[in-house]
């Protein structure tokens, strides 16, 4: 078994952690959030100089935690795509520098199949082929998990992730920053039927509408003009009916698409990854409708929901047991199909 210690650096958290195949024996996440905050959002400038700060630490507690040296551990492992570039490089010139020092096979890894592989961390007995529904704040997308570095996105966003949607609506309706969590929070007191909004869906040229691609641009105008209109003609916003009716229309219309998706392409498993998953309405909808269905379905625990290295090093250590190794002249990319996987590996 593969003992790899990774780096995570593709936005506002500093993670380091090492993970021995599916094990994690150490996961330590320095988070950005009461730095970002003021800002309404992420300033990635701000980001990769508070990459700098913490990740010397972030990476010497990982190796206590974990209580290993250096020999023990087989791999090194970065985050390298997609992401903001310049807190990308953090990440990823650490851990070149580690790999080079102690003589270890270096790993870049797409984050996306970091949040595929969140799954792994607590299901040992889950493989391939499985559906995955990845919802986060930068990405929304249904992937056909084929094996390891081999997938097919089915279904995506063509605009808003769905968590840049929540974040977008939580600023609309004054909640701060990020939104996920207190919209979550707001709805479980709302009505999600008070206020119908629009599901977002994708038309077709030929008539009819997409099966698993989304929306969420258009959601977040009918919010925009909702909470004009209330706060024209009463001066009052129902915070708690908004988010809960809004949250009920994304949580409704993922859930729809990723079983429809399952369905059609035989998929008995469906696992969600990305920092929505953390959604109360979304764990229920979708718990719900895949046991109607006999579909089995699993979220990550919350801790792996949002970016964190763990997820990073379970990866790392499928692709190093299976001989996968990345040049050292591996650069950062701001973008990157998650089908392009194993370009990253030589």
């Amino acid at each position: 078994m593969a003992t790899v210690l990774a780096i995570e650096t593709s936005c506002d958290e500093t993670s380091a952690a090492i993970v021995k195949n599916r094990e994690v024996l150490s996961n330590v996440v320095v988070s950005q959030i009461a730095t970002h905050r003021p800002y309404g959002g992420v300033v990635p400038e701000i980001a990769s100089r508070r990459h700098l700060e913490t990740i010397n630490e972030a990476i010497a507690l990982a190796i206590a935690e974990a209580g290993l040296e250096w020999p023990q551990i087989d791999g090194i492992a970065a985050t390298c795509a997609p992401g903001l570039v310049g807190a990308l490089l953090v990440g990823l010139t650490a851990a070149k520098t580690l790999a080079m020092f102690y003589q270890k096979p270096f790993l870049g890894v797409h984050h996306l199949e970091g949040h595929i592989y969140a799954s792994y961390l607590t299901e040992p007995d889950l493989k391939p082929p499985f559906l995955c529904l990845l919802v986060s704040g930068g990405h929304t997308s249904l992937i056909h998990v084929k094996d390891c570095g081999i997938y097919e996105t089915l279904g995506q966003t063509r605009d808003d992730a769905a968590g840049e949607a929540f974040d977008k609506v939580a600023r609309l309706l004054k909640l701060g920053y990020p939104g996920g969590p207190v919209i979550d929070k707001l709805a479980k007191e709302g009505d999600p039927k008070a206020f119908p909004l629009p599901e977002g869906n994708i038309s077709l040229p030929e008539g009819g509408y997409h099966p698993y691609d989304s929306s969420f641009s258009g959601l977040k105008t009918a919010v925009m003009r909702l909470v004009k209109k209330l706060e024209r003609e009463t001066g009052e916003l129902p915070q708690k009916d908004i988010a809960a009716s809004f949250q009920e229309t994304v949580a409704r219309g993922l859930t729809k698409r990723a079983i429809a998706c399952a369905l059609n392409y035989g998929l008995s498993t469906i696992v969600i990854g990305g920092g929505v998953a953390a959604n109360s309405s979304l764990r229920q909808h979708l718990k719900e409708a895949a046991k109607k269905r006999n579909l089995q379905v699993l979220f990550p625990p919350l801790r792996f929901c949002t970016d964190n290295a763990a997820m990073i090093a379970c990866a790392a250590a499928d692709h190093l047991s299976r001989g996968h190794r990345s040049p050292l002249t591996l650069g950062a990319t701001s973008r990157m199909a998650i089908a392009s996987v194993m370009d990253l590996y030589i």
